[in-house]
């Protein structure tokens, strides 16, 4: 039996949302040892490299600015991460990440590397980054058809 476009589209799209429910359900258990949520650590980690405005943020994580504004203001408040003044827009501040948000990154990343593993070892290092660059496409591709 051959499956249609739209069983596809489907069966990609219940899956994508029991994935997402997967992968908060332990980004929360990695979290909370460190003092966060998933959502404060999804935010901190979009601006690990370079700070960015909340819209940008929100981009690059497929979430609300209104999402993001809420948790960047509430990360501020912890001391986490802090505003800055962007050289490109007046208005719209920089969320940077500060040592103390750095800190609570860096208390994740022995029991992140512990489940990357534990995956990699379940999957097949190989089929991992099959599955990644697959993601990747599927999220780019969705991107392209921009469907409103």
């Amino acid at each position: 039996m051959t499956r249609s476009e739209q069983d596809l589209f489907s069966e990609a799209a219940i899956t994508s949302f029991k994935l997402n429910g997967q992968f908060l359900a332990i980004a929360e258990e990695l979290a909370r040892p460190a003092g966060i949520t998933a959502a404060w650590w999804q935010v901190l980690g979009a601006v690990l490299r370079e700070p960015l405005p909340v819209a940008g943020i929100a981009r690059a994580m497929g979430i609300t600015r209104q999402s993001v504004q809420r948790i960047a203001d509430l990360l501020v408040d912890k001391g986490l991460a802090e505003y800055r003044p962007n050289p490109a827009h007046r208005r719209a501040k920089l969320v940077a990440v500060t040592d103390a948000g750095y800190e609570a990154v860096r208390r994740i990343d022995p029991q992140h590397a512990e489940v990357s593993a534990k995956l990699a070892a379940e999957l097949g290092l190989e089929q991992f980054a099959q599955i990644v660059e697959s993601l990747t496409r599927l999220s780019a591709a969705l991107e392209a058809i921009e469907v409103r």
